[in-house]
C-alpha cells in the first residue's frame, strides 16, 4: 500500500494497492495525488529510504511536477512520525482482529477508514481537534 498524505492537514490525498511494492505504485500514487491537488513547484514530498521512492522513474514525476524530495535520516523512523502514525492507527483502530476471505474485503475495509472515518472525521489534536478534511476547510475559509 502506497498513502500519499498532507503533512500540513494530515489528510489522505491518495491511496493505492499492489501485489508488489514497487516503484511502479509509489510512482502511480504520486501522479494521482498530483492530479488531484496540483501543487505549486517547490512543495516537499517527504517519503522513507525505501527503494520506491529513490527510483528514477520517481525522481522523474517529483522533477516533472517541481517537487523537492525529502527522505528519511537512515534508521530514523520518527523522521516519517505523520507516515508512520497513519498506519499504526490504521492497524489499531480498523485492522487488528480482522481476518479477510478476500483481497477485496481488505480493500474494502481500508476505503471504509479512510474515506468514511479518517479524512472526514478523525479528530487529531495536531489539528486543534480536528479531522484532515475540517482542518483543510477551514483553513480554506481564512
Amino acid at each position: 500500500m502506497a498513502i500519499v498524505i498532507d503533512w500540513f492537514s494530515r489528510l489522505i490525498v491518495i491511496w493505492s494497492v499492489s501485489d508488489t511494492p514497487d516503484s511502479r505504485l509509489c510512482v502511480q500514487a504520486l501522479r494521482l495525488a498530483i492530479h488531484r491537488r496540483k501543487p505549486p513547484a517547490d512543495v516537499i514530498f517527504h517519503s522513507d529510504r525505501g527503494s520506491q521512492y529513490s527510483s528514477q522513474a520517481f525522481r522523474n514525476v517529483l522533477a516533472e511536477a517541481k517537487m523537492v524530495h525529502s527522505q528519511s535520516r537512515a534508521g530514523k523512523c520518527t523522521d516519517n512520525a505523520v507516515t508512520e502514525r497513519f498506519f499504526r492507527s490504521l492497524k489499531v483502530e480498523k485492522l487488528n482482529g480482522y481476518r479477510f476471505k478476500t483481497r477485496e474485503q481488505a480493500l474494502l475495509c481500508v476505503a471504509e477508514y479512510i474515506e468514511d472515518f479518517y479524512n472526514p472525521r478523525r479528530l487529531h489534536s495536531a489539528l486543534g481537534n480536528r479531522s484532515p478534511m475540517q482542518f483543510e476547510m477551514d483553513c480554506l475559509r481564512i
